[in-house]
């Protein structure tokens, strides 16, 4: 090969840091979802915050979202959440937040319980047995389960509305 057929060093640098990121963002986002559940999902048969049964769709995918109030990723996905939750099947797990009036308080604040409402379906985790019983070790995660009740999707972290809408849209 000659001199002038090489690829400039600078390619060959690139490419290499390109490659170095990707490993890590790989092995970060395989950390973080170790011991997440896979395939069937676990029986989600609970009250929310209202006194409303919430169980897993059986008329589309549902998006079960855990979170927690004195998480600030999950405070800034709040907005993405309430907005599929308008014409979507969501269920959201609050863990680790206090009982019921500390949970909707803290929704207040936010603007995302108006007149003492939540405006998307809540259930209380206390001690965190839900988020255990789906391998949730990191906040907020959001599976996309189908009507069959298989996790179709994963994701741990913020994710955008659109984000969302695309994974529930995958599963359909």
């Amino acid at each position: 090969m000659t001199e002038s057929s090489k690829p400039p060093r600078r390619w060959r640098r690139f490419a290499i840091e390109v490659a170095v990121f990707l490993a890590i963002f790989v092995a970060v986002r395989a950390w973080q979802r170790r011991g997440v559940v896979e395939g069937a999902a676990p029986p989600l048969v609970a009250t929310d915050l209202t006194g409303t049964r919430a169980a897993l769709a059986t008329d589309g995918p549902t998006l079960v979202h855990f979170w927690a109030t004195w998480c600030g990723v999950c405070e800034a996905m709040d907005g993405n959440v309430a907005a599929v939750a308008t014409d979507r099947n969501v269920i959201t797990v609050a863990v680790r937040s206090g009982d019921a009036a500390a949970i909707v308080a803290s929704m207040a604040e936010e603007g995302l319980a108006p007149e003492g409402r939540p405006v998307f379906p809540v259930v209380a985790d206390p001690n965190g047995a839900l988020a255990a019983q789906w391998g949730v070790s990191a906040f907020p995660t959001s599976f996309v389960v189908d009507e069959d009740g298989a996790i179709r999707s994963v994701e741990v972290g913020y994710t955008t509305e659109l984000g969302l809408r695309a994974r529930l849209a995958l599963a359909d």
